[in-house]
């Protein structure tokens, strides 16, 4: 399933049911009356003032390190060239991440908005469009006083990569639906079983509703448990057919090779 065609039949599955329930994340206030958000390490990618994808903190040395898809940063290759440029006028240094993102318009950014320093990307991705390196990780800066970003969405909330996992795990994936069928700009979350595409096995494959466009990076964490257990990110979701049929690539030594990078810039 191609990662361009996210949502595109979304008349047609307005009537499927979900096969797992979706839930929208509520933001329950905790004892000082402060909004308490069950996922502060997901959020949006910003440039301009406009939002796109999904994209997540990984457990990195330095606390700086996100993970998303690879053509919400990159164009994709064809044929050993590079395509044509992703996003519009998009430059690494315009481009930033929003954890814990919501509300309408503009939204809030609870956490800050932090800028992108650097984007790795998969060269089976910007020369040939393969779908399993649909991943990149991207290093971002320091806010003013010199935090992390993990620091700042909190210690021990971040999953670490996992890079050998198999493809039949129970994972929660959280992503941010496109503004336009997600006027607060709430993120949905699943959790399910996961299994090999039947269209391209080397994908992993969920069945659950409402991953619209702008779920694209979206993490699939695995084995997640309570305060301290934020479980392990085994990849990010690339594509589907509809809302309710999504992909990502397994993570693998490649994907290991580029979070190295990112971790280390």
């Amino acid at each position: 399933m191609s990662p361009a065609v996210k949502g595109a039949y979304a008349a047609a599955a307005a009537g499927v049911a979900a096969v797992v329930a979706v839930a929208v994340l509520q933001v329950p206030a905790d004892s000082d009356g402060v909004a308490a958000r069950p996922f502060p390490t997901v959020g949006v990618l910003m440039a301009g003032g406009e939002h796109w994808c999904t994209a997540s903190v990984v457990d990195s040395p330095h606390g700086n390190v996100v993970a998303t898809a690879a053509h919400c940063v990159a164009p994709a290759g064809e044929d050993g060239e590079p395509g044509e440029v992703a996003h519009d006028g998009l430059a690494i240094g315009e481009l930033a991440f929003a954890p814990g993102f919501s509300g309408e318009g503009a939204g809030s950014q609870p956490f800050g908005v932090w800028k992108v320093r650097s984007v790795h990307v998969d060269d089976r991705w910007t020369k040939w469009g393969d779908d399993t390196a649909d991943f990149a990780f991207l290093t971002v800066e320091p806010d003013g006083e010199g935090r992390s970003l993990q620091e700042t969405v909190g210690e021990g909330g971040a999953p670490g990569p996992d890079w050998t996992s198999g493809y039949e795990r129970e994972v929660t994936v959280v992503g941010y639906p496109e503004s336009d069928r997600n006027p607060e700009n709430k993120p949905v979350s699943c959790t399910t079983q996961t299994r090999h595409d039947e269209d391209d096995p080397d994908m992993l494959y969920i069945g659950c509703s409402g991953f619209w466009t702008g779920t694209s990076g979206s993490p699939w964490i695995a084995d997640r448990g309570g305060p301290g257990e934020p479980g392990r990110l085994i990849g990010v979701l690339s594509g589907g057919d509809t809302d309710v049929d999504s992909t990502a690539a397994l993570f693998d030594e490649r994907a290991k090779a580029l979070y190295d990078r990112a971790a280390r810039d």
